[in-house]
């Protein structure tokens, strides 16, 4: 007969707070980079637009 093992012991690692800190800094870098790109890119989309306006006025 094969011996049982309770869940808790059968688990290869623990629940580290380290980890879970490791995680949660990596989600807050990835939401800022998220940002700064957001902004850089609205940045690139109206730039071309006034560029266009002002050549159109001039003609």
């Amino acid at each position: 007969m094969k011996k049982k093992i309770p869940a808790v012991k059968a688990r290869q690692g623990r629940w580290g707070a380290q980890i879970f800190i490791i995680l949660v800094c990596a989600l807050i870098l990835a939401g800022i980079v998220w940002i700064g790109v957001e902004i850089y890119g609205e940045h690139l989309a109206n730039e071309p637009a006034a560029v266009h306006l002002q050549q159109n006025k001039s003609q």
